[in-house]
């Protein structure tokens, strides 16, 4: 049995067992969940535990693989193009979809109240971290870490990669034998995070069980009404659009349809269960390598960049989410306003942080661009474990797409390995 079909197995079995200790009332069986939670935590914090030393071996050999260094930036330019592309596509395709769809929701005046009241209680954490989201300019000073160790302990990737790659380019001017002797100890590094990654996939069904039971114990049956139709809608939407990653996939990198969704089911599953894409990039990288066989360059420097930056499920979800606030308090959105909504999505994504609900976090400025109440945040933030869900397997569905689009257009490098 294939380590896919254990995982997805495991995550069946762990969603019927939690909402039947959910139904039960047995409090003997409903404390069953809190002894198996640390167990699954564990086994996230072990695949956190790779992504740093994997991203930054990955991106130096990646670097240094290349014939020309100098064409990091052309890989870079299109990946970012790429990005920019696929985050408007989404967030297009929120809005125009975004508006039919709730038209179709009809809201109670009761309920409405009742939920405007779980929003504003709910708000002051979600509103907080709102608060910390910097400016422009800092953001982009914010880019050159410091201390890059202080960085890669804080998980704060962009800057990590930023002085990564620098570090890559360094490398590759420095004398032939000092290069030699440094890639020899970044490929054995390599190696060993690889040989972590196995291991830690070999408990990925024990680990997303562990954490699925309680997940659905929390849940139960008891959504219902609007919050359950919000929930469903951004659910169908972002499955929606990964189906158009996988034609992406399919018509323009050229790949074959069977295999990709081979190499994405791994990294999938890991999404669903841990809902962090950053910790889905072991997966996505073997994938990458053991099934699409896509160059070393687009393994190694884009993917790691995609998993950290790149959030195309936040660019279907955050308008979604917002069109469901102007409903629920009644306000109607301009078409003018829908573009605003689109262009804030694109840019907001970027800030979006790797963790579980980080997307709820940066929603605040497009409310406040539309003119909705921040408290709105709040509501979301209490039902977003199963958009979270889809909404981060959609971030490794446009990932691995990108990397097969990005890889069929650089022959100089791939053209070999394809």
């Amino acid at each position: 049995m294939s380590l896919t079909t254990r995982v997805l197995i495991a995550l069946v079995a762990g969603l019927g067992v939690g909402v039947a200790i959910s139904s039960s009332g047995n409090p003997a069986l409903q404390a069953i969940p809190g002894y198996l939670e640390p167990l699954g935590t564990m086994w996230v914090n072990a695949l956190r535990m790779i992504v740093v030393p994997l991203v930054v071996t990955a991106i130096v050999i990646g670097v240094n693989s290349l014939p020309d260094p100098r064409s990091i930036g052309r890989i870079g330019g299109r990946a970012l193009l790429l990005a920019l592309v696929i985050l408007a596509s989404a967030a297009t395709f929120a809005v125009v979809v975004g508006p039919i769809a709730m038209s179709f929701l009809k809201i109670d005046a009761s309920a409405a109240a009742a939920l405007r009241s779980s929003a504003i209680a709910s708000s002051g954490a979600a509103v907080q971290n709102a608060q910390k989201i910097v400016g422009f300019g800092q953001w982009l000073v914010d880019l050159v870490p410091t201390n890059p160790v202080k960085a890669a302990a804080d998980s704060a990737m962009l800057p990590l990669i930023v002085f990564t790659l620098l570090f890559g380019l360094a490398i590759t001017r420095i004398a032939a034998d000092d290069r030699a002797v440094l890639m020899r100890v970044m490929q054995g590094v390599f190696e060993a995070s690889l040989t972590l990654v196995h291991w830690v996939l070999l408990a990925a069904p024990i680990g997303v069980f562990a954490l699925t039971i309680p997940l659905a114990q929390r849940l139960g049956l008891a959504a219902a009404g609007a919050v359950a139709y919000y929930v469903l809608l951004v659910s169908v939407m972002c499955i929606a659009f990964m189906a158009l990653m996988y034609l992406a996939a399919w018509l323009i990198g050229k790949q074959n349809p069977r295999a990709f969704a081979r190499a994405c089911a791994p990294a999938q599953a890991v999404a669903f269960s841990a809902r962090s894409a950053l910790v889905t990039l072991p997966a996505m990288l073997e994938g990458a390598d053991d099934i699409l066989h896509l160059p070393l360059p687009i393994r190694s420097f884009f993917l790691p960049l995609a998993a950290a930056t790149f959030k195309a499920g936040s660019a279907v979800m955050i308008p979604i989410g917002v069109l469901f606030m102007a409903r629920l308090y009644g306000v109607d959105v301009s078409a003018q306003q829908l573009v605003t909504i689109a262009l804030m999505t694109v840019v907001t994504t970027f800030s979006v942080p790797g963790v579980p609900g980080g997307t709820i976090i940066v929603m605040v400025p497009v409310l406040l661009a539309v003119d909705l109440p921040v408290a709105a945040v709040g509501l979301l933030l209490g039902v977003d474990t199963i958009p979270d869900m889809f909404r981060t397997g959609t971030h490794v569905t446009a990932d691995m797409a990108a990397a097969t689009i990005l890889a069929r257009f650089e022959p100089a490098i791939g053209g070999e390995e394809r």
